[in-house]
């Protein structure tokens, strides 16, 4: 997979849709180390897997204005505790959002969080967002896109506003919780040579260690499987034509 060096924002108005997992494991490990901005005040951030994070709150748009001007690449992942602000600034500076050459809006099929993403479109929409920057990411897919959410395609279908795409779509996994209890990230994983089914034959290990070599091996055999399906999903969302 080719780096693209684009900024990039993720957000929506509702928490637990899976901004930071997204920013941290689907946009970071492609985009050739690619500056990760957290903009949160309460919850976590990529920084709890283990990446390197700067930590900003909505109300300091002015700087995180400035890091965009310089930047060549970015990331920066909206918390929802700070999306009011954010919003509040970026239409308040105005044609900021020129600055930002992608917003990505995850959502997972819950109907508050479909209906709270319409809203998030909508408000993009209105500052003057085109369509083509405004990217929808269906995330915890159980088995079919178009039928786990309607309200986002019954909203195109109405208004055009947005890129939607269903081969934009991450699968419901087991990796993802587990990668946040062990507060590590894929790429992390992926990076470790560390051959742990090697290690599992040590019968003299103690049982504490055995367990943790178990889990390691089975996330690591879990994020090479993941880790493709990734590939596509990022390819589908920027298309072909913008990985340089």
């Amino acid at each position: 997979m080719k780096f693209i060096k684009k900024k990039i924002v993720v957000i929506n108005y509702t928490g637990t849709v899976g901004k930071t997992t997204i920013a941290a494991n689907l946009l970071w490990p492609r985009m050739g180390g690619a500056p990760l901005y957290a903009i949160e005040s309460i919850n976590e951030t990529a920084e709890n897997l283990g990446l390197d994070v700067e930590k900003l709150r909505g109300n300091a748009f002015r700087e995180l204005f400035k890091r965009l001007m310089l930047e060549d690449q970015a990331i920066i992942d909206v918390g929802a505790s700070n999306v009011e602000d954010f919003m509040a600034n970026l239409e308040e500076f105005d044609e900021a959002h020129e600055e930002v050459d992608y917003f990505v809006i995850p959502v997972t099929s819950g109907t508050k969080e479909q209906k709270e993403t319409v809203s998030m479109i909508s408000s993009l929409a209105s500052l003057g967002v085109p369509p083509e920057k405004i990217l929808v990411l269906f995330n915890r897919v159980k088995k079919d896109v178009e039928t786990e959410f309607p309200i986002i395609f019954a909203f195109h279908q109405r208004a055009s506003v947005f890129t939607l795409n269903p081969a934009c779509a991450v699968f419901e996994s087991e990796l993802f919780d587990a990668l946040s209890i062990h507060r590590i990230s894929m790429q992390s994983v992926m990076e470790d040579d560390t051959d742990y089914k090697a290690l599992l034959k040590d019968k003299k290990a103690s049982a504490q260690e055995r367990d943790r070599w178990s889990d390691m091996y089975g996330l690591k055999l879990l994020c090479k499987g993941v880790n493709r399906k990734l590939d596509g999903v990022f390819a589908a969302l920027f298309s072909l034509e913008v990985i340089k």
